[in-house]
């Protein structure tokens, strides 16, 4: 390099980082002040109490103190696992082939830099940390006398604790960290507290970490773009009617009913993958529920209100815009369990508007919960109310933390290492940003259903719980009924899925869809990933369902539309937004799902 190209280089790089430290130094400030504003205004920095921290791991104390001969067998077997591990390594420091004593389980993506395989001392730091956490959770795997509930959390802590130890999550020992770091001479490292400190400035005190380029996507502009008009709005939702692709439509409207938990567009991302988009191209009218983002003005409503001004709402809207009295309707998640509430009182109050439901990743038996149990126990539940007693309302970021720390290897420590190690921008990724759009939880709402359901599984009781006075029995359910589980689901398992399944009364169908609980739902046809598997068999256990099951290719959404189309009616011409008595009030993606927790 000429000495006028090296004045150059070092005077752009000179720019560079003056431009970093300013922005770090101006953002440091705000950052501070927001601080500062939070404690003033009594905002606890910490997120819980230390009480039921302790309490597991007395327990978690006692039990292995009971058991000294399994505790000194798994500290034998770590021992003798890692003087093998000390034998290999002394054989690859001498050049010489020595077989690994532990490898990462299938599927973690922490250590795919070719220098954990290849460098001798990143490869005893990652089988060091891999046999030390092995050790750990076989200590807790042998502790006898813990009920399920206390396994299960201190097995859920343990693996936080664990995953937050892995040398990934440190510059010194990550190699991929100190590459960059050597390649850009420390630049990746204040690129990185500037990102941090961008957080927490985003978070008003509070770190939010970014998962994907949030100047990348818009809800109305790249996002829920399918043609479409509020045609109906309440204080909780407004009611979206989709404009028709086809001349011809089945007779019987279809209408989804998402969770609140989330907001509506993960029905209608992209022009691509949209579920709602390739619905109405089937020759269906679509509506869709858009609840509103509460805040404390909507504390005090109720689980009722939801049903009252929600599906039911929606029923009233629909017979004013479409003259029809009988839909189908879809439930996903949080709002299949409303849904099955709504069928279940409308079962006794002798409603028949709704004549098939659907329902996707939803929860009516919550005897296994699923990973979001650890969080609900009488302990757990008061300080929660007591936090949302606060504000009114559980704040969406508390809730998008939570379900993070499910799965904190992909969606918490891989984003730490990229944004604030490594000093990268994350990938614009659109199922990320929908993930980070949160949503607020009302007080009395929240509070009944997790209660009710999560902590104590009334639902499936019949008259377990009342609903504007109605006993809920949710086998008096004498309708069609379709439920589409995916067999990774980390929120909704598929075995709990299946067992909300035979409860109802009416003739039911269960199909299990690969994947999670986003991505085997939202499976367009022309992705041809993950398959399903069917079963036309009435069986009452979930595993011996899927032993008779078959397997089949590609999206399970086909079929599914074979079953709702003989549960629609004969076609009539395709029906026009605000034919009939409903005008429309603005035009699709509506003004709710655009509030901010």
């Amino acid at each position: 390099m000429s000495r006028n190209a090296a004045a150059v280089q070092a005077s752009t790089d000179a720019e560079e980082l003056s431009q970093i430290l300013n922005d770090i130094a101006t953002t440091s400030q705000k950052v501070v002040q927001a601080f500062m504003d939070r404690a003033q205004a009594g905002h606890r920095v910490g997120v819980d109490d230390n009480a039921h921290m302790n309490r597991l791991y007395r327990e978690l104390h006692r039990s292995l103190m009971a058991n000294p001969a399994a505790v000194f067998q798994a500290q034998m077997d770590f021992w003798q696992d890692y003087l093998r591990l000390l034998h290999s390594s002394t054989l690859r420091f001498w050049g010489l082939p020595s077989e690994p004593v532990i490898e990462p389980r299938q599927g973690d993506k922490r250590f795919k830099h070719e220098a954990w395989q290849s460098n001798p001392v990143f490869d005893f730091i990652k089988q060091t940390y891999l046999l030390s956490a092995n050790y750990i959770y076989t200590l807790i795997e042998q502790a006898e006398g813990l009920d399920e509930k206390t396994a299960r959390q201190v097995e859920f802590f343990t693996r936080q604790f664990v995953d937050a130890l892995a040398p990934t999550n440190f510059v010194a020992t990550n190699p991929e960290v100190l590459e960059a770091t050597v390649k850009s001479r420390g630049r990746n490292l204040l690129r990185g507290l500037k990102n941090l400190l961008a957080d927490v400035e985003r978070g008003g005190g509070r770190l939010d970490i970014r998962m994907t380029d949030l100047e990348a996507f818009e809800v109305g502009r790249n996002l829920a773009v399918t043609p479409g008009k509020v045609i109906y709005q309440n204080e909780l939702m407004q009611l979206l009617q989709y404009e028709p692709s086809t001349e011809k439509v089945h007779q019987r409207p279809l209408l989804f009913v998402p969770p609140w938990i989330n907001k509506y567009y993960i029905l209608d991302m992209r022009e691509d993958n949209s579920m709602i988009r390739w619905v109405r191209d089937q020759g269906y009218t679509v509506f869709v529920i858009s609840w509103r983002n509460p805040t404390k003005d909507l504390a005090d409503r109720t689980f009722e209100d939801y049903m009252r001004e929600g599906p039911l709402a929606a029923l009233d809207a629909i017979e004013q815009a479409t003259g029809e009295t009988e839909i189908n309707a879809v439930g996903y998640c949080l709002g299949g369990t409303l849904l099955a509430t709504t069928l279940a009182y409308m079962a006794a109050k002798g409603d028949k508007r709704i004549t098939s439901a659907t329902f996707f990743a939803s929860l009516i038996d919550f005897s296994e919960p699923g990973d979001l149990g650890v969080f609900i126990d009488e302990a757990q539940m008061q300080a929660l109310e007591k936090r949302m007693a606060q504000h009114g309302y559980l704040p969406g970021y508390n809730m998008a933390l939570t379900m993070a720390t499910l799965r904190a290897n992909d969606l918490v420590w891989s984003f730490y290492v990229n944004n604030y190690l490594k000093g990268e921008d994350p990938f614009p990724f659109d199922l990320l940003y929908w993930n980070q759009d949160a949503t607020n939880m009302p007080f009395a709402m929240h509070s009944f259903y997790l209660r009710n359901m999560y902590l104590e599984n009334k639902l499936r009781e019949p008259g377990g719980i009342t609903i504007e006075g109605v006993p809920i029995d949710v086998s008096k359910i004498d309708i069609p009924a379709h439920f589409i589980s995916s067999r990774e689901d980390h929120i909704a398992p598929w075995t709990s899925v299946f067992k909300g399944s035979t409860l109802f009364s009416g003739p039911t169908k269960f199909v299990l869809a690969g994947s999670g609980h986003i991505a085997g739902i939202i499976n367009h046809p022309d992705a041809n990933k993950y398959g399903y598997s069917t079963n036309n068999r009435k069986v009452a256990d979930a595993e011996k369902w899927l032993e008779g099951a078959k397997e089949q290719k590609g999206s399970w959404w086909p079929e599914w539309e074979r079953w709702l189309a003989h549960k629609s009616g004969p076609n009539v011409d395709a029906r026009q937004i605000g034919a009939g008595k409903l005008k429309p009030i603005e035009d699709a993606p509506g003004s709710y799902v655009k509030e901010k927790a």
